[in-house]
């Protein structure tokens, strides 16, 4: 069995310092207590920090010890790293962005570099632990940069990450100095998970548009390796909240909180003291419910838990303040002697008496502006045993997309608030427990311990889709074998792509010209009389005659339109006409007006819509609603529609590089054959080739190539080993 490596922020314990002493106690956080038996249960490790500065922890033998014993490897962390790091960006940069409160985010340098160096340091430790079949499991926003510094170290390592905060969209992520940085860190995984398909869409949307990396159906092609983003919406320990009425210590504080609480409803609100929380708009709103319903007054308590955090930032001290002032105004207002509408916990409960509270809570009132997950309505909905129990959610929960026969609503809408909660107050039973049993039969199914197995199902299936995309990969023996084949054959045949293999795709295609050191090498394979090559493009005839008409070499335009033999002049393969320009031209002209930064490249028998120096998600979209249009527009005018690399192509139908090339392998019995290529408009001609030609793709994406190469230097560098003894 694979070992596997979790590695988080925080271990799950935790050292602390009483009186002089350390001691070690369980982690508090949903991570922690949600992984806790399941990592157990299989050869596992845990890495993160302990919780104390380095120093500390090197003296205490005995807690090195304990901590080992229980499987878990600390990281030892300054406390100014701890305080710049974790106070300092996790808190006050990345936290409040990826939340969408962009106004509250400092964008510090110290801060940065404190995050670069803990990163480091976990990847010391991780690497010095790692065996080569291991399984890391990275986790959390504290460590995006962790995967890219493993993958420098353990190039083949198997690399999981999940962000357990939501992902913004990129309009909010792009104000990150640091944006690149983070998207190369993530992309060092291998899978990188996220708890809702628009957090993973968000994650791509921005990997697209700020590295340029092809991405669909949620994978990203990168330089050398596929990577792929998915949705894994985290589950609880469902039976350990479902068997709540088991648990003597649960049932013996339900007990005594409802002979405190009498014959009082219950609205129920726990959560982390966090401006991300919205529990000032929800206070607000319970106080304009009790002015809208004398009613249930001194019928309903709302039981106010907020655990405490980040006590030293600002943010949080002012908001402290905000709400100790709203419970006060709001109990002053409303309240009678013998009854208070808010009974207002600010600490953390154990298990017990925060499950006891769920049982017997009637309504879980769970309204955060904006949340990764939200577990708390996962383990109230768990704990309603009988089914009776209203959950009022947040649409901006990620739980929202699990649970939605809850109440969901808006958590900034003042009015919706309200009437969820008359709604909830006044629902039926057989309703409740209708709507209770659903959502319990999908908590039940997709528990804490199905989220990790079927992340790591896909982690694998990652992994063992990026082998058999290395196994097409040219390797240096094949090369080897490749240059060697060559140079003992007597004839060979060169069929290449220019634009994406010879080359990189510049933004106009006038900057991709070919320089010395290309038209060398060209002129070097064709020296030899029993060397035939071919440069296959979708240049037009005239560029690529001012470009290579020097070179004895046979040139293709236009994917095929023209053909010019070495020594020869310019031919079509058949008549083809232009007249049909007339009518599709004003239609690529509209989408060049609706798409800032395309434009129209026309060719004798064909045009072509660039979009590559477009913003990528708009020049995409344009593309395919470019491609619909044409389709219909042209059903009777003998043409085709090609989509090429950021860029759309009419022209006459049956013209393609492979039947161009088809001129060339007919011709001779050659006993080599290489074509290169980049696009699905090369696909033509590897599907022509014979089964002994060497056919190669430049990236790693699906083909019909035999092989791929990472990029076009890599390309040049096969053909300079190829001529280098010849």
């Amino acid at each position: 069995m694979q070992r596997l490596l979790i590695v988080s922020n925080r271990l799950p314990l935790t050292i602390q310092e009483r009186k002089g002493d350390l001691h070690i106690e369980p982690s508090v956080g949903g991570l922690a207590t949600g992984l806790r038996s399941w990592y157990k249960s299989s050869p596992s490790i845990w890495i993160g920090w302990a919780g104390i500065g380095r120093k500390k922890i090197k003296k205490e033998k005995d807690i090195m010890a304990r901590l080992l014993s229980e499987n878990c490897h600390p990281v030892a962390l300054s406390e100014h790293d701890v305080e710049a790091y974790y106070h300092g960006f996790c808190n006050r940069t990345i936290w409040p962005l990826f939340h969408y409160f962009p106004l509250y985010a400092e964008y510090s340098e110290d801060f940065w570099q404190a995050y670069e160096r803990v990163n480091t340091a976990f990847a010391n430790v991780v690497a010095g632990i790692a065996r080569p079949n291991d399984i890391i499991w990275i986790h959390d926003y504290h460590l995006m940069l962790l995967p890219k510094l493993l993958r420098e170290r353990l190039p083949k390592a198997t690399v999981g990450f999940f962000l357990h905060i939501p992902f913004p969209s990129f309009e909010t992520f792009r104000l990150l100095p640091w944006r690149k940085q983070i998207l190369e860190g993530l992309l060092g995984a291998d899978l990188v998970g996220f708890h809702t398909y628009d957090y993973a869409g968000h994650f791509l949307d921005s990997v697209h548009r700020l590295l340029g990396y092809e991405v669909g159906m949620g994978q990203i092609t990168a330089t050398d390796r596929v990577v792929k983003a998915d949705a894994f919406p985290m589950g609880i320990n469902y039976e350990q909240y479902s068997n709540v009425d088991q648990d003597p210590k649960a049932q013996a504080e339900r007990k005594r909180f409802r002979k405190k609480l009498g014959d009082c409803r219950v609205i129920l609100s726990v959560d982390r003291l966090d401006y991300t929380k919205g529990i000032p708009q929800r206070l607000e709103a319970f106080s304009l419910f009790l002015d809208r319903n004398p009613k249930f007054k001194r019928k309903v308590i709302l039981v106010l838990l907020v655990v405490p955090s980040r006590t030293r930032v600002e943010h949080y001290i002012q908001l402290k303040k905000q709400l100790d002032g709203l419970v006060g105004e709001i109990n002053g207002k409303h309240g009678t002697i013998g009854w208070m509408p808010i009974w207002y916990l600010y600490r953390s409960l154990p298990f017990h008496s925060l499950a006891a509270l769920y049982s017997l809570a009637d309504v879980a009132l769970v309204t955060p502006l904006r949340d990764g997950m939200n577990l708390v309505a996962k383990e109230y909905t768990a704990t309603k045993i009988d089914g009776k129990g209203v959950l009022i959610l947040s649409e901006t929960a990620g739980a929202a997309q699990e649970l939605g026969e809850a109440i969901i609503i808006n958590a900034n809408n003042q009015e919706e608030i309200v009437q969820a909660l008359e709604k909830a107050l006044e629902m039926p039973e057989q309703e409740q427990i209708e709507r209770n049993r659903t959502m319990q039969k999908r908590l039940r199914r997709y528990d804490v311990v199905q989220w990790a197995n079927e992340f790591m199902d896909k982690l694998l299936y990652t992994k063992k889709l990026q082998q058999e995309m290395e196994e097409k990969a040219l390797t240096y023996e094949m090369q080897r074998t490749l240059a060697s084949n060559f140079q003992k054959s007597n004839k060979a045949l060169l069929l290449l792509d220019y634009d994406g293999t010879l080359v990189p795709f510049a933004p106009r295609p006038v900057d991709a010209m070919p320089g010395a050191n290309l038209l060398r090498l060209l002129e070097k394979l064709t020296r030899n009389p029993r060397n035939e090559v071919v440069l296959i493009s979708g240049r037009d005839k005239d560029t690529l005659e001012s470009w290579f008409g020097g070179l004895n070499v046979g040139l293709v335009a236009e994917h095929g339109v023209w053909i010019k033999e070495k020594g020869g002049g310019w031919e079509t393969i058949e008549t083809l006409t232009s007249e049909w320009k007339e009518e599709v031209h004003p239609i690529l002209e509209s989408w060049v007006d609706r798409t800032p930064g395309s434009f129209i490249e026309e060719k004798e028998y064909s045009l072509v819509w660039h979009y590559r120096k477009a913003n990528p998600g708009l020049g995409e979209l344009r593309a395919r609603e470019l491609m619909n249009n044409l389709s219909n527009t042209i059903a009777n005018l003998n043409l085709q529609v090609l989509e090429g690399s950021k860029v759309v192509e009419v022209k006459n139908t049956d013209i393609n590089k492979g039947r161009a090339a088809s001129r060339w392998i007919s011709r001779e019995k050659w006993d080599f054959i290489l074509a290169l290529g980049d696009d699905w408009t090369d696909e033509d001609t590897f599907k022509i080739l014979p089964s002994t030609a060497w056919s190669i793709k430049m990236g790693f994406g699906a083909s019909a190539a035999r092989f791929n190469l990472s990029s076009p230097s890599k390309a040049t560098s096969l053909l300079r080993k190829m001529v280098g003894g010849r």
